[in-house]
């Protein structure tokens, strides 16, 4: 079956990168989206390929894909939101927030720590029922009863599937809507962004088939994750959601909204040491990845969120951009020749 065509634009001192999507597209992906603004303005809107493994059905510029842990960028701007606010001190014990927390030792553990993954709570260590393994109310309370795996601050290891429990749990507390709610309303909404934390049953058909190992792509097409709103790894959106919430963080005003500061942008992204401990806390901001330490070769004004398979979000506050890949096919790999691309083409 013939490849579905590349649709969309890019502006004409970008279309080096039209070449190169649909180069990847041919080679390596399904389907997929990419997004770029430059200064707040979108030089490049593309997408192709197919939604389904079958090719039956075109990749279209509303298609959703699973965004999996892309999806915690979108989180923790949530948290900066009401830092924003004076609702949140990131220094402050969670537990003051959220008083069931305290329990087996997590009386201490700061949202700094769990921003930065220092907290001791990677992973859940009590097996969920049969059924609940996305239930945010028996998630929630065996996080509460949970004692740390490390004792906090002295260690870093991602959370890949507990921080948007905690980091949530929190903003519910605070605000009172739930975390995929708070999303959507206070983030998504203003800024025109298609992305979403919890996907409505309505917007089934646009979500893409996820294609890849068991292992990888698990239960990423049912109603039961993409309902979960876990605000780790169950977010689906296209590229251009995705980049409109960076563009948000890397011009600072973008589609008439601002929701960050200058100095609270820059206090999310700066380089975190651990907090009981010598040393670095890896390649982490407050909940944001620092890709000039993940990726040589990237200024440090850089930051974002990858996720499994090959999604990426990113801001350069230094270059003004922003830009989002999404896709459907797990591991083609195709994220970094196109920024790759649009970085030749930004630095001449």
């Amino acid at each position: 079956m013939s490849q579905a065509p590349v649709c969309g634009t890019v502006d004409e001192r970008f279309a080096v990168v039209r070449e190169v999507f649909a180069q990847c597209l041919a080679e390596a992906e399904l389907g997929a989206s990419v997004s770029a603004y430059v200064d707040g303005e979108q030089v490049i809107d593309l997408w192709g390929g197919w939604a389904d493994a079958d090719r039956t059905e075109p990749w279209q510029k509303d298609t959703l894909a699973c965004t999996f842990s892309a999806t915690k960028g979108m989180t923790a701007t949530c948290a900066h939101l009401l830092v924003e606010r004076g609702l949140l001190d990131v220094d402050e014990p969670i537990a003051t927030y959220w008083p069931e927390f305290a329990q087996s030792g997590k009386g201490d553990i700061t949202m700094r720590m769990v921003l930065s993954h220092q907290s001791g709570l990677p992973y859940p260590t009590e097996p969920a029922p049969r059924g609940k393994r996305y239930d945010w109310p028996t998630v929630s309370a065996a996080l509460e009863r949970q004692a740390p795996v490390w004792a906090p601050g002295t260690r870093c290891e991602y959370h890949g599937g507990t921080f948007g429990y905690l980091v949530g749990n929190v903003v519910e507390r605070l605000d009172g809507r739930p975390l995929a709610q708070f999303f959507d309303e206070e983030v998504a909404a203003p800024l025109g962004a298609d992305v979403h934390l919890a996907v409505r049953a309505e917007d089934d058909e646009r979500c893409a088939e996820m294609v890849g190992s068991k292992s990888m792509v698990g239960p990423c097409g049912t109603r039961r994750w993409r309902d979960a709103g876990d605000g780790s790894a169950t977010a689906f959106g296209s590229a251009d959601g995705l980049a409109r919430v960076y563009a948000s963080l890397a011009f600072g005003t973008f589609a008439e909204t601002r929701l960050l500061s200058d100095a609270s942008i820059e206090a999310a992204v700066q380089e975190q040491e651990l907090l009981r401990a010598p040393g670095p806390a890896d390649e982490w901001g407050l909940g944001y990845q620092l890709f000039w330490l993940l990726f040589p070769g990237m200024n440090d004004r850089t930051f974002g969120h990858t996720g499994m398979g090959g999604s990426v979000g990113l801001a350069d506050r230094k270059r003004g951009l922003a830009m989002a890949f999404v896709m459907n096919k797990m591991n083609g790999g195709s994220a970094a020749p196109l920024i790759n691309t649009t970085y030749q083409v930004l630095v001449g």
